[in-house]
C-alpha cells in the first residue's frame, strides 16, 4: 500500500499545575486560537478547545506521521510559554481516543465545560473519564 490512512481524534485534557486558577476568562480566545496554531504548525488540526480557569480540554485529530506524547508536548510546551512567567501545566495529561461518530458530542461537552462544571469539579470529572475508559490508575498518583 502507498500511502497510510488513519483516523485518530484524541479528546485530550490537562490542568494547570496543582490545579491553580492560572487561566484568565478573558484570555481564554487568544489561549485556544494559539493552540491551533501550533496546532497546525505540527501538522494537525485542532477542532475544539474548551476549558476553566484550571483546566483544558482539547479535540484534535492527530495524523499518523505524529506521536501523541510528541503533540501533546507541543501544545502543552509552547502555550506555557506564551501564557508568561508564572504559569505551568501539570506534568501529565489524559489522552481518550473518540470515534468519528462522536465528534460532535465531544465537541458539544468541551464547549460547554463551565455548566458542566457546576455539577462536579474537574478531579471528579477526570477520574470519570479514566473509570469510563476502562484505564486503570492509583488515586495517590492521579493529581500528584
Amino acid at each position: 500500500m502507498a500511502h497510510t490512512y488513519a483516523s485518530n481524534f484524541i479528546h485530550c485534557i490537562f490542568s494547570t499545575k496543582d490545579r491553580s486558577s492560572l487561566i484568565p476568562a478573558a484570555r481564554t480566545t487568544e489561549l485556544y486560537a494559539y493552540l491551533g496554531g501550533i496546532a497546525r504548525g505540527e501538522g494537525f488540526s485542532l477542532i475544539a478547545a474548551g476549558g476553566t480557569a484550571n483546566h483544558l480540554h482539547l479535540l484534535f485529530d492527530l495524523p499518523a506521521s505524529c506521536a501523541l506524547a510528541h503533540a501533546v508536548q507541543k501544545l502543552k510546551g509552547s502555550s506555557s510559554r506564551w501564557m508568561g512567567k508564572g504559569f505551568a501545566w501539570q506534568e501529565g495529561y489524559g489522552a481518550f481516543s473518540v470515534s468519528p461518530s462522536q465528534i460532535e458530542v465531544v465537541k458539544r461537552y468541551i464547549q460547554n465545560q463551565e455548566q458542566h462544571h457546576r455539577k462536579r469539579n474537574f478531579e471528579e470529572e477526570f477520574v470519570a473519564l479514566l473509570r469510563n475508559c476502562g484505564i486503570e490508575y492509583d488515586e495517590r498518583y492521579v493529581f500528584g
